[in-house]
This record gives C-alpha cells, sequence and structure tokens, in this order.
C-alpha cells in the first residue's frame, strides 16, 4: 500500500511539471523609500510587480546606502554588483552630459510634451543607445510635475545677489547658475539639510514643495523661489544590469515596461494633487512664497540657451539628443499653442 501510496504522489508531481523559480532584481535607491514621490515612486514599481507576478517577480527596494551609497547606483549596476537601481539620469551627467537631457531641461517641456517626446518621439530610445556601452538598460519610470528653483536664506532681488553663494544644484540648471556666478555642489536629498544647516551651503533646490516640506529647508530658508525653470518637468528611471534584463523573459520584461508607464501616470497625477496643502502649510511655517521677477528669468533663460549651445558644441550625444527635442518641440508648438487654453 505504501508503495501504491508512493507512485501516486510522484505521479501527481510529475504531471504537475517543475516549481518556477522566484526571479528577484535587488534595487538600490538613490532616493529613501518614505521620501514623497521621490521615493515612494519607487517604492510603487516593487509593489505593483509582485502584485502583476503572483511573486514570480520580485524588484527589491533597497534604501540609499544600503547596497552601495545614493550616488554610486550608476557604476554598480554597471559592474553588475547590483542588478537594479532606482534614480533619474540627472545624476550621470558627469559620465555622459546627454543623459541630463532625458531627466530635466531648463525652460524645457511640461510633462504632457515631454512624456510625448521620450515615449513617441524616440527620446527613451536615444537615452537606452546611450546607456548601453555601460552595459545598462534604463526604462523612463515616473514623470513628475514642476519643482521650486531655490530655498535662500535672504531675498533675491537682482542676478547679482547669486553671485558667489554656494548652492546645491542639479542637472543642467546646474551649468546655468554657474555661468552665473554660483558656486553649486550636486549633493543627494538626505544630505542636504545637515549640510544646509551647518552653512557648508548657502542655498539649495531640490524639488517639489510636498517634497520639500518633508525634507524640512524651510526650518533654515524662508525664502522660496518659482517657477522651477530647470525642472518644469523630472524624469526618473529604473536602471538594470544589461546582462540581468536580456536573461529575463519576454513576460518578465513586458510586466516591467508596464508597471513603469503605470508609474508614470500615478506619478504625474499624484504630484500635482498635492501641491496645494503642501504650499499652504509652508507658508503658515513662516517661508516666504516668490515668483522670479520676468527679468530675473529673462537672464536664466538667456543663459540657458548659451549652455545648450556650449554642450552641444562639445559632446555629439547632447547635439543629437538637443536636436531631436528641439525638433519634437517645434513640430509640437502647433498643436500646444491651438489645443490648450494659454
Amino acid at each position: 500500500m505504501k508503495a501504491v501510496f508512493s507512485a501516486a504522489c510522484a505521479a501527481v508531481i510529475a504531471l504537475s511539471g517543475p516549481a518556477l523559480a522566484k526571479t528577484t532584481l535587488n534595487m538600490a535607491s538613490t532616493y529613501p523609500g518614505s521620501l514623497t514621490q521621490l521615493g515612494t515612486l519607487g517604492k510603487a514599481i516593487e509593489e505593483s510587480i509582485d502584485k502583476m507576478s503572483g511573486g514570480e517577480l520580485e524588484v527589491k527596494f533597497f534604501e540609499p546606502g544600503a547596497l552601495v551609497p545614493a550616488l554610486e547606483v550608476f557604476d554598480a549596476v554597471s559592474n553588475g554588483s547590483v542588478d537594479a537601481a532606482w534614480s533619474t539620469p540627472g545624476y550621470w551627467q558627469g559620465k555622459e552630459p546627454a543623459l541630463a537631457l532625458f531627466a530635466a531641461v531648463p525652460f524645457g517641456p511640461d510633462v504632457r510634451e515631454y512624456t510625448a517626446w521620450l515615449f513617441y518621439g524616440g527620446g527613451e530610445e536615444m537615452m537606452q543607445e546611450i546607456y548601453e556601452p555601460y552595459n545598462i538598460h534604463s526604462i523612463i519610470c515616473a514623470v513628475i510635475a514642476p519643482e521650486a528653483s531655490g530655498w535662500f536664506r535672504e531675498e533675491i532681488t537682482s542676478v547679482d545677489d547669486l553671485k558667489g553663494l554656494k548652492m546645491r544644484f542639479f542637472g543642467l540648471g546646474a551649468k546655468v547658475m554657474q555661468q552665473l556666478g554660483v558656486d553649486t555642489q550636486l549633493l543627494a536629498g538626505g544630505d542636504i539639510y545637515p549640510a544646509l544647516e551647518r552653512g557648508t551651503i548657502d542655498a539649495t533646490e531640490f524639488s517639489q514643495p510636498a517634497i520639500d516640506l518633508n525634507l524640512g529647508f524651510y526650518q533654515v530658508a524662508k525664502h522660496y523661489y518659482f517657477p522651477g525653470w530647470h525642472q518644469q518637468s523630472t524624469a526618473f528611471e529604473l536602471m538594470i544590469n544589461k546582462d540581468r534584463w536580456d536573461a529575463l523573459s519576454e513576460a518578465e520584461q513586458a510586466m516591467i515596461n508596464t508597471a513603469c508607464r503605470a508609474n508614470v501616470a500615478m506619478g504625474m497625477a499624484e504630484g500635482e494633487a498635492i501641491q496645494v496643502d503642501a504650499l499652504a502649510e509652508l507658508e503658515e511655517k513662516g517661508v516666504t512664497i516668490h515668483r522670479w521677477p520676468d527679468e530675473i528669468l529673462a537672464t536664466f533663460e538667456e543663459t540657458w540657451n548659451r549652455v545648450a549651445e556650449e554642450e552641444a558644441a562639445n559632446d555629439e550625444k547632447f547635439k543629437k539628443a538637443w536636436e531631436s527635442l528641439s525638433t519634437f518641440r517645434e513640430n509640437y508648438k502647433r498643436w500646444g499653442d491651438v489645443g490648450y487654453i494659454q
């Protein structure tokens, strides 16, 4: 009887087939998982892929520093010491200047126009071509609405007031500020408040009101400037080691792509929804909300146009991406002018 039972069990196991092996991608993050949007959208990827795959595909979120320091995830993904990373292409412009154009563009497109270029104008494919020699496959995995453009201890009344300031600044906007006499530094989110509090930096920009509120900059600086001319929309990425990406099944790749596209929509909507209350709370805490005077904005824009020309002249990949985006924007303008109430 025991032999018959054992044979029956063996038959059932054989008919059921081999158990599927779980695929896990360890994902280092540039942002803390608790940080509004910047981190929580990375956590959302972990959760949505787990649900879509029924637990068979895991993209496991790790806090900054748990696997590698926040701003070292590029090299870690490239060499395969981590499988994936949650970040933004703008952090890597020191390695490839063109990558900054896939994160945020000064005086650039809003989130509608930006995603149109990224997904249907060849932007994301061009970005992936730039990453390929580094053995990285990167997917645009979130795009958020405009940011603020600076926290200052004192009111800024002219461009001359910026000269000599030490300021944390991100992306291509930092090159604009440098030409205006600002000593810019690129710091990870968690390092900004201590630097501002100690006086290592005099001013900072980081993100949207709801995010900046979370980081407490208002405790040190009370003058908050808009609009975010340097980041009218900001894209984030899921970077995956190319060997690991190629080894995934088509179904696994499709789940990751689908999760990222859904994350883009969620990030856009959430970012618009949460700013009003954040602005009100900041004002209650004694923050003065400023809008840059037209003449200062004009100076920023003139300087940016000069920076863009210089970057394109110095780097072929930047030139190619910049010409692609500029052509798309020229063509889009017709639709933007007639389709939307100005």
